[in-house]
């Protein structure tokens, strides 16, 4: 599973988002990410795609940053 749609997935699934809001520019909070959500998210991304987030990650604001983010750590953990 890819970040992008580990996070699409995770936004409608949980949030009842619709699909086609889920763009790289649309803020986490403008879909309804609060700071729980944003938790359970990272937890999510870590157990499916192998990942270790860093306690001192700075918080992704847009679904960009988000994606970035997990793939530096996927990338990060692959080689």
């Amino acid at each position: 599973m890819s970040s992008a749609d580990l996070i699409r997935t995770f936004l409608v699934d949980r949030l009842g988002v619709e699909p086609d809001q889920v763009q790289p520019a649309s803020l986490l909070a403008d879909l309804g990410v609060d700071s729980l959500m944003l938790a359970e998210l990272l937890f999510e991304a870590e157990d499916r795609l192998g990942i270790q987030i860093p306690s001192d990650l700075p918080l992704p604001s847009t679904v960009a940053d988000m994606q970035a983010t997990l793939d530096t750590l996927t990338a990060a953990k692959s080689g």
